[in-house]
């Protein structure tokens, strides 16, 4: 495998990005008195909204790959932090759902917009085809990342 190939250097970029991004993360949680999970939870559930999913703790629980009692206790914590609600689902009374409270969401923007900022005046700068080309990068990245994790 030659270490300098064009296509060599974008896994080593993309490994430093990784990197920088657990740093950043880590920080964030150390600053707010979080764990490195309840970051990785909020994350989770701020995707699940965008995506509308509905988001249970059983749900948080696999993403996250908790047992039940590790994802109680997690949104315990949460919530007494005030940055995660229980709400009971209007579709199924008997279901509870997870939503991210707008002190959590203001947290967040606080510390990571000026990297999102960056971030997006850097795409902003690209045409329809760069990007296409770099979200099917990202993705096949996302995706054998996500296959290796499960096996």
């Amino acid at each position: 495998m030659n270490d300098q190939s064009p296509a060599m250097e974008l896994v080593h970029v993309l490994r430093a990005v990784t990197m920088e991004f657990d740093l950043l993360g880590a920080e964030f949680a150390a600053r707010h008195g979080l764990h490195p999970t309840d970051v990785r939870a909020l994350i989770h559930l701020l995707d699940a909204a965008r995506d509308g999913t509905p988001a249970t703790p059983g749900w948080l629980g696999r993403q996250l790959r908790l047992n039940s009692p590790g994802t109680t206790a997690l949104v315990d914590r949460l919530e007494r932090l005030e940055l995660v609600r229980r709400t009971k689902d209007t579709v199924d009374r008997r279901r509870v759902l997870l939503e991210v409270e707008e002190k959590a969401t203001e947290l967040g923007w606080s510390f990571f917009g000026p990297v999102i900022s960056d971030v997006l005046a850097v795409a902003e700068g690209f045409d329809t085809g760069e990007l296409e080309t770099v979200r099917g990068l990202l993705t096949a990245v996302l995706h054998s990342t996500q296959q290796a994790r499960s096996t």
